[in-house]
């Protein structure tokens, strides 16, 4: 059997990112669209910020269950705010691993926003951040790194057992002092 290499200067081939969430792997039913032209079937569509800006608003209605909205790290969250009633999943951007902004968005999502649905992390999702990620309001992740794939599959979160600052959802105390907080479960 013979095996074809890339051709030289051609960009490696992006791994099919697979969906995990604290119950473990599952089948992703979102699929990623540009244009809301993608909404004409019954399946679940996220589209970029704009093409979601850009909905009739009956249309965002109506199609609440199956709309969710990619936000980059440069998107204002304030552009979505007063329309998060509309939707039932926000992903937030990672296009890079030292780009942190999305962090925020997150925490600001489930603690100013009070928003219930799902919040999802895309793009470079690493093993050292997954813990964080969890802190601050994700629970879903598309994850595309063979690192993680593989520690995820033998059920290894990672973490720290104690930490010092609040988290988006309520955490235990633990011992005497009322700033050292257990990982919520």
């Amino acid at each position: 059997m013979t095996e074809t290499k890339p051709e030289a200067g051609a960009p490696p081939e992006q791994p099919q990112p697979r969906l995990w969430t604290p119950a473990g792997f599952r089948e992703d039913e979102w699929t990623h669209a540009e244009s809301a032209e993608a909404l004409v079937g019954n399946g679940r569509i996220i589209l970029p910020l704009q093409a979601f800006l850009d909905l009739d608003p009956e249309q965002r209605k109506s199609a609440r269950e199956r709309l969710g909205v990619l936000l980059q790290p440069g998107d204002k969250l304030d552009a979505l705010a007063d329309l998060l009633g509309d939707l039932s999943l926000v992903a937030l951007a990672f296009p890079a691993f030292n780009d942190g902004r999305s962090f925020s968005k997150a925490e600001l999502l489930r603690s100013r926003h009070n928003f219930e649905g799902r919040v999802r992390a895309t793009g470079q999702v690493l093993i050292d951040q997954l813990p964080h990620m969890l802190r601050v309001g994700f629970d879903e992740f598309e994850v595309t790194h063979p690192v993680l794939i593989k520690r995820l599959e033998s059920g290894e979160v990672g973490g720290i057992g104690v930490y010092y600052q609040p988290a988006a959802r309520a955490s235990a105390t633990a011992g005497k002092y009322s700033w050292r907080r257990l990982p919520s479960q």
